[in-house]
């Protein structure tokens, strides 16, 4: 899983059948530990009812595909609403 933050909407006027009905958002993948930008935003399918400027973790290639019973055609989806993130690093020192 990756982390993002929710930067708009995507509205299609046509789109593959399995998409109906399905909300697609513009999302700005971050750093977790710094929370900075990191890349180019990309258009995600969402399940979990995320909105404008919350942070997301999200799930790319198949496995994004398969957070849908009718498996559309897909290569990112938001599948977790973060409420709060710790950024430390939690490996042992040797």
């Amino acid at each position: 899983m990756k982390f993002a933050r929710v930067v708009g909407r995507v509205f299609c006027t046509r789109q593959y059948e399995s998409l109906d009905g399905k909300r697609l958002l513009l999302i700005q993948p971050r750093d977790w530990e710094t929370g900075e930008d990191k890349g180019d935003p990309l258009v995600a399918c969402e399940v979990v009812g995320a909105g404008a400027s919350e942070d997301v973790v999200w799930v790319a290639a198949r496995e994004a595909a398969v957070a849908f019973p009718d498996v559309p055609p897909i290569d990112a989806a938001v599948v977790g609403i973060v409420e709060g993130r710790v950024a430390k690093d939690f490996r042992k020192k040797r």
